[in-house]
């Protein structure tokens, strides 16, 4: 430790029960920090993403509940042709 420090006025555990709490800073980095003006955007933005991600996990898990039932033809080309040969063999 250098001499200049001088710790004669410290104070020892001063700080230690506020960081027993923890944190929540988080250090953006600067091209992150450039895009939003303050802590109200940042919030908003991850709020808006936890939205969007629970929203998918969300459809996904809706999706696996449904039963798969197989694709059904709907072509209208294939349906005029059905049609055409029905009235073909009407006319016999």
């Amino acid at each position: 430790m250098l001499p200049e420090y001088d710790f004669s006025n410290a104070v020892r555990g001063k700080y230690y029960e506020r960081y027993r709490q923890g944190t929540n800073v988080v250090l953006l980095d600067p091209d992150v920090a450039d895009v939003f003006p303050n802590a109200k955007a940042v919030n908003d933005a991850l709020r808006m993403l936890v939205a969007v991600a629970d929203a998918k996990a969300f459809r996904r898990q809706d999706r696996s509940k449904r039963p798969s039932k197989a694709p059904q033809p709907t072509s209208r080309s294939h349906r005029k042709d059905a049609k055409a040969t029905t009235s073909r063999a009407a006319r016999g």
